[in-house]
Parts: C-alpha cells; sequence; structure tokens
C-alpha cells in the first residue's frame, strides 16, 4: 500500500450528501478479483450518458476539464453509505483519488480507507461550506493535508485541524502499512510457529 503523509492536489467537489457505494461503482463492475481497473466505473450511472461508459455527461465534477488530475474529493454527509463493499475505495485509488473529505462517512467505508491508502478527512459543516465556496470560486484549486499534523489548508490560507483519526490507523496509512504488511511484521514468529506445530504434529505433514 502506498503510504500517505502529507499530500497536495487539486480539489473536485461532489455536492451530493448519502453518496453510497452502489453509486461510487455500481454492482456490475465487481467481477474482478484484483484491486486494479476500476477507476474508470467510479460514478459510472453519473459519469456517463450511456450504458456502456463511452460517452460522458460534460456536466459531471469529474468529468469537467478545470478538476482534471483532481486527487481530493470534496463531498457531503454521509459519504460511502449501503453496503460494505471494499470496491468503493479500490475505485476511488484507482481513480487518482487519495483524500475524501466531508463532514460525515459511513463507518465501514471510512475504515476502509485506511486500509486502501485512502485518507477520509471528517471537517465541520461551515468548513466544508467554505472549501465549496473556495473550490468554485478559483479554477485548479489546490488543497495541502498533513496527516502527521492533522491539518490542512489552501494556498496562502490558514491552516484547519481536523481529528477523528485512530492513532493507529494513522501510523499504518503514514508507513503504507496494509493488513497483509502488518502480518508480515510478525514473519519470524510465524515462521517459528509454523516449525513447532510441524514438530509437534508431524502427522498432519506426512502425506506420503
Amino acid at each position: 500500500m502506498e503510504s500517505l503523509e502529507s499530500h497536495e492536489g487539486i480539489v473536485v467537489p461532489l455536492d451530493r450528501s448519502d453518496v453510497d457505494t452502489d453509486q461510487i461503482i455500481p454492482k456490475q463492475f465487481l467481477k474482478k478479483i484484483e484491486r486494479t481497473g476500476f477507476g474508470v466505473h467510479l460514478f459510472h450511472d453519473w459519469r456517463y450518458l450511456d450504458d456502456d461508459g463511452k460517452e460522458e455527461d460534460p456536466d459531471f465534477p469529474l468529468n469537467r476539464p478545470r478538476y482534471k488530475g483532481a486527487s481530493i474529493l470534496l463531498t457531503r454527509d454521509n459519504f460511502g453509505c449501503g453496503s460494505s463493499r471494499e470496491h468503493a475505495p479500490w475505485a476511488l485509488l484507482d481513480f487518482g483519488i487519495r483524500v475524501v473529505i466531508a463532514p460525515s462517512f459511513a463507518d465501514i467505508f471510512f475504515n476502509n480507507c485506511f486500509k486502501n491508502g485512502i485518507l477520509p478527512v471528517i471537517l465541520e459543516q461551515d468548513q466544508i461550506n467554505r472549501l465549496f465556496d473556495y473550490v468554485e470560486e478559483n479554477e485548479g484549486a489546490k488543497l495541502t493535508v498533513d496527516l502527521g499534523a492533522q491539518k490542512i489548508w489552501a494556498k496562502g490560507g490558514e491552516a484547519v485541524s481536523f481529528s477523528g483519526i485512530d492513532p493507529f490507523r494513522k501510523e499504518c496509512l503514514m508507513n503504507g502499512w496494509d493488513d497483509i504488511e502488518l502480518s508480515l511484521h510478525q514473519e519470524e514468529r510465524i515462521r517459528a510457529f509454523e516449525e513447532r506445530y510441524e514438530s509437534t504434529r508431524p502427522y498432519y505433514f506426512d502425506l506420503d
């Protein structure tokens, strides 16, 4: 998993509340077993005018030239609600989104973001409103997000603090540790256990 300590990027606004995981990545695209290749289907039903995903809706924010290359998503309440599918953060990450800023998130989606290299940032409603205004008024608007300091700011603007970050999840994201990498930190102990287990129960391993 790619680490995230500090990130600067263009902000794309999605001015909608209660965006569920089926809207983030519709169910018909969940046939892959790998984590890549989902970005093209992100927000499919809103992003495209046709079912095949070939005709973009020019009015949808992700398709507008001013937000090209965006890596920070600004949105509204209860983002990521619905099912627990981990494909939702996979699709966001594959598209290039590293930070999602909202007043609130669905719990499972919030935790899945940390496990997949995305930072979900919770800000107060009035702060969110000001950010929407800032992005609308400034084409190519960028934000800097510092996970270590838990602060966010626009160029030349005052830094705003954010909380709600579990210290363990913070450490994992800053170091790029997913669940597999955390397990591999215990590789020596795992190997020692396997050797002890085989020595005391050889009949489980003698298949000849």
